[in-house]
């Protein structure tokens, strides 16, 4: 009976969430462990099933590096990484588009219309929702010199987004879940950072949140403890001061631009727990970090 008692004081905890939150977009950067643990992928896949049930419209941006890897390991073929970024020539491209698009979007696809949704998987190119550009690494070679510019290939950036697809499939009562790959004005395609491409909808879409699901427990501060709210002039401090570095970095500055946009907030979160994204959503305490103006 206690048991029972306290599944009914956490409905009512949430009940405020659900209220505040209903018919408002959400975007939701899928990667991590989150997305190569069978059970969490499947817990994934209910957590936003209930949030469209109970009137909230979900929209997918999700990764794939692992499953690049692994697929380009199978073929016997090596990647190189130049600050972290894997080099892409157009044969790795067309693996890189085929594995996102063809198996890790469509089983992400899969996992949410077995659970009773009702998912369309696209990528950027799809109605021209990503226009991509050319990104350069940069490489300062000695002091009061250029820095060197780095040619990596077909990885890109966002130029401009068009989200009139992405709405047309929320009007019609579908959950969006996209790739990350774009188009540029040429007609070249582009792998983009899937982060980057989550904000630009995000801002796009005016969303009410974007959540970035990471291997990490949020944003630690100098002493490495976990910051519940972080605001853009402290964030750019401590970007500043080398505090937030590595692959936070990125997810950060796709978080100030994203608010900066008009979406509402960002949270950062650790997707290797279970239900992350509810817990964040729909508790008091939450479980991450938020990022706001």
């Amino acid at each position: 009976m206690i048991k029972n008692t306290q599944k009914a004081e956490l409905l009512l905890e949430m009940l405020p969430y659900f209220r505040k939150f209903y018919g408002k977009v959400v975007v939701i950067k899928y990667g991590g462990h989150a997305m190569v643990d069978n059970n969490l992928k499947d817990m994934f896949a209910r957590d936003v099933l209930l949030m469209k049930y109970i009137g909230i419209y979900p929209v997918i941006v999700h990764g794939g590096g692992p499953q690049i890897g692994e697929v380009l390991k199978k073929l016997g073929k090596e990647s190189k990484f130049i600050q972290g970024m894997r080099v892409t020539d157009k044969e790795m491209m067309d693996i890189v588009e085929m594995v996102l698009v063809g198996n890790v979007n469509k089983e992400i696809v899969g996992l949410i219309n077995k659970n009773g949704g009702n998912a369309v998987g696209i990528s950027g190119k799809d109605g021209n929702l990503i226009l991509a550009e050319k990104y350069y690494l940069s490489e300062e070679k000695a002091k009061n010199t250029p820095p060197e510019i780095i040619d990596i290939g077909l990885v890109g950036k966002v130029k401009a987004t068009n989200v009139g697809l992405v709405k047309a499939l929320l009007d019609d009562g579908f959950i969006p879940v996209i790739a990350p790959t774009g188009a540029s004005e040429d007609g070249d395609t582009y792998n983009i950072n899937a982060d980057l491409i989550a904000g630009a909808v995000a801002g796009a879409l005016k969303s009410e949140k974007l959540i970035l699901l990471t291997d990490v427990t949020g944003v630690l501060d100098e002493n490495k403890s976990l910051i519940k709210t972080l605001n853009s002039a402290r964030a750019e401090e401590m970007i500043a001061t080398g505090v937030i570095a590595g692959g936070m970095f990125p997810k950060i500055k796709c978080a100030l631009k994203a608010v900066a946009e008009g979406v509402g907030k960002v949270h950062i979160i650790d997707g290797r727990q279970k239900h992350a994204v509810l817990l964040e959503m729909f508790t008091d305490v939450g479980i991450g970090t938020e990022v706001v103006l």
